[in-house]
């Protein structure tokens, strides 16, 4: 048995059981992954893939378990190589990070423009998604952090830590009737058409929350994945809009008008998340403290030790 072997187990499971895609992926040949899968199982003494003549239709149950052992010793074998690459080149390399479109364009810039200034060798790659999919990024190692609301904690495979709180506003165009009311309320908003995120982002379900709450049935017209969209139909004078306050900029956003809408919707947290037993590099940890000064190194390796210990009991 080999790491090469348990590569190829690995890749025809992501590849949708189609060893030819899995041969592509790897640059290798279809029957040179044959014949290796052949061996495993051979020498383990079991069938890990069901087979319908020559084609791979269902994992067995012995091969599930093989497939998760087969992760956790990839996955391991990842962290060795990283080892050796912290202390060969300790300010080079890559960092990728998973986020939604709101953090990576009002959260995230300066926390990306210091770190490049202090690590010019290390090349760094933004990931925009939802929630959902940012999680499946760090899951598979596609990310090396997802940052993103409180949605990140519901993964047990993940470790997350919160970085920071934030609230939600309403924004109009200048003249609009909602900028003269002296309090502004649910009941009012409601009365216009609503323009916000969709469902997977950024704190919609405290929205949906806070009116399910008052009994009250909010008029969303419109949905979008990000707040220059929502920005821009609300000065088209579709409706009002309800996002994010980090990402109302009045420097910018010289045609609309911002009201404060934190008493009316639970704040939001974001979160970090990191993939269990993963090897963080040095400027990964220093990554994560210019982005949320209160979680050190210190602070993330011991969230990360202790979850392995809870998995542990």
């Amino acid at each position: 048995m080999n790491l090469q072997q348990l590569r190829y187990f690995n890749e025809i499971v992501n590849q949708g059981l189609n060893i030819s895609s899995a041969a592509a992926a790897l640059y290798t040949s279809q029957p040179g992954i044959s014949k290796q899968i052949r061996l495993l199982e051979d020498e383990l003494g079991i069938e890990i893939f069901v087979r319908n003549g020559k084609r791979i239709v269902a994992i067995t149950e012995p091969g599930k378990a093989v497939l998760e052992i087969a992760q956790r010793m990839l996955h391991d074998a990842g962290n060795l190589k990283q080892v050796a690459e912290e202390f060969h080149s300790q300010n080079s390399g890559s960092l990728t990070i998973a986020t939604t479109h709101t953090q990576a364009r009002y959260a995230l810039p300066p926390t990306v423009k210091q770190f490049i200034k202090r690590y010019p060798g290390v090349k760094l790659g933004l990931h925009q998604g939802n929630p959902t999919q940012i999680a499946e990024q760090v899951l598979s190692g596609a990310a090396d952090i997802g940052i993103a609301t409180e949605s990140l904690a519901l993964y047990d495979e993940l470790v997350t830590l919160p970085c920071y709180e934030w609230n939600h506003c309403v924004i109009a165009p200048p003249r609009h009737p909602l900028l003269n009311e002296k309090k502004l309320t649910l009941a009012k908003i409601a009365q216009y058409p609503i323009i916000t995120y969709d469902f997977a982002f950024s704190g919609r379900g405290k929205i949906n929350a806070a009116f399910e709450a008052a009994n009250i049935q909010p008029n969303i017209a419109l949905t979008a994945i990000d707040a220059d969209v929502i920005k821009t139909y609300v000065e088209l004078g579709l409706g009002v809009g309800i996002l994010a306050k980090m990402a109302f900029i009045p420097e910018r956003d010289k045609h609309l008008r911002m009201m404060d809408a934190g008493h009316l919707f639970k704040p939001s947290t974001t979160r970090i998340a990191i993939r269990q037993n993963e090897y963080l590099r040095g400027y990964t940890y220093d990554f994560i403290e210019l982005f949320a000064p209160h979680l050190t190194r210190e602070v993330v390796a011991k969230a990360m030790h202790d979850t392995i210990s809870q998995n542990r009991l």
